[in-house]
């Protein structure tokens, strides 16, 4: 063989062990599942220490739920994969737990001890918009592939910090993600001087969009634990699921986002502008 062609021999076996070990790296990072979801939690100064207690506990308690369980294993891959961002003003996100599979209880109960092991911290300010950036972002570093790829975003307050929210919801659903909400119309934290009226609907016109998308309103922290169980049901569970039906047809009304937003999507903004004066820590 001539030092060309061993040369050349040489090059082509390197480019086929590139190739493998490429192929080999993102089958690895695309490991199937129904769902890559991302719980996005309020714990801006608004809420008290015990509301945010509640949310934990309620998310851990959803995630271990039967209902919750049946829909994920009714899927078609039978798992799903999940992290849980904590998140306040536009700098301010941290991830509580890291993208981790769950395709039965043992799973879910691990994910719900990792809620449980240390007490959540708080931040000043209410930035949605930076929680759905930091969200979507997540996405590219999941290490899988969902069918579906899901922002559940919990929040008990217009944003008031970053980019305006229906701006950056719009291209959050443009990658292909459905952003769904979950608005805490409580009235229970530590101020009200930002509350807005039918925060349900700021949610449905402004943060909540892309196919199939929605969002259940709280309006009691009793009411906490059942709308997270719900919320997950819905968006695990697969259009032809009789589970899904039988939840819709138990639970009407669903709120679907509107086509066409009546709400001031900049609400929060100019309250924090006009009020600005007040010191206020939400």
């Amino acid at each position: 063989m001539s030092g060309f062609a061993r040369a050349r021999h040489l090059v082509s076996g390197a480019a086929a062990l590139a190739s493998v070990l490429w192929l080999t790296a993102n089958s690895r990072a695309a490991e199937p599942v129904d769902v890559e979801l991302v719980l996005a939690v309020d714990v801006s100064l608004s809420m008290s220490p015990d509301e945010l207690e509640i949310q934990r506990h309620g998310y851990a308690a959803a995630l271990t739920h039967d209902d919750v369980l049946q829909a994920i294993g009714e899927g078609a891959h039978g798992k799903i994969a999940v992290t849980y961002v904590e998140w306040a003003g536009a700098t301010w996100q941290q991830v509580v737990v890291p993208w981790t599979v769950i395709a039965n209880r043992a799973d879910a109960e691990r994910l719900a001890a990792q809620l449980s092991a240390h007490p959540p911290a708080s931040a000043r300010r209410t930035s949605i918009s930076g929680a759905l950036e930091f969200a979507s972002d997540l996405f590219a570093e999941s290490g899988f592939q969902g069918v579906k790829r899901v922002i559940d975003i919990s929040g008990d307050g217009p944003n008031n910090q970053g980019a305006p929210v229906d701006i950056t919801r719009d291209a959050v659903i443009k990658q292909g993600i459905t952003v769904n909400g979950l608005p805490l119309m409580t009235r229970g934290g530590f101020s009200s001087a930002y509350d807005v009226n039918n925060l349900d609907r700021y949610y449905s016109d402004c943060v909540i969009g892309g196919p199939g998308s929605f969002m259940i309103p709280v309006n009691d922290w009793t009411q906490f634990p059942e709308a997270i169980r719900r919320k997950l049901v819905l968006e695990l569970a697969g259009p032809a699921s009789p589970q899904r039906a039988a939840e819709e047809a138990a639970h009407p009304p669903l709120v679907l986002a509107q086509d066409i937003p009546v709400t001031d999507c900049l609400v929060g903004e100019k309250m924090w502008r006009d009020r600005s004066w007040m010191y206020n820590s939400r």
